[in-house]
């Protein structure tokens, strides 16, 4: 029966990743990352439109690299996870510095 319970209050989090650009390695850390800090995270990753990581959680976008051009705070993920969970709502994700862009 608690098992059914958990499943019941299991929060959706939808990662589309471009597969051109090879951010599964990006999308996989995510995943892990959510999966350790919550047990009430289900995590999918789906190869989408060239350039995506695009993050939903419960069907709602959190993060856009299309609009940032930058990977999501892992934690701040993490946190949206836990306030949906808890039918708060959630607050805006910051980016990831970038540090490997080369602009010559």
């Amino acid at each position: 029966m608690e098992s059914k319970l958990n499943e019941k209050h299991k929060v959706n989090v939808d990662i589309e990743y471009c597969g051109v650009c090879d951010f599964k390695r990006q999308c996989n850390e995510l995943k892990t990352f959510l999966e350790n800090s919550s047990s009430d995270a289900d995590v999918s990753c789906t190869v989408g439109r060239r350039g995506a990581f695009e993050v939903k959680i419960n069907n709602v976008l959190v993060h856009s690299k299309l609009q940032t051009i930058a990977f999501p705070d892992h934690q701040d993920i993490a946190d949206n996870v836990k306030l949906c969970k808890e039918g708060k709502e959630m607050k805006s994700v910051k980016q990831q510095t970038i540090t490997d862009c080369c602009i010559s």
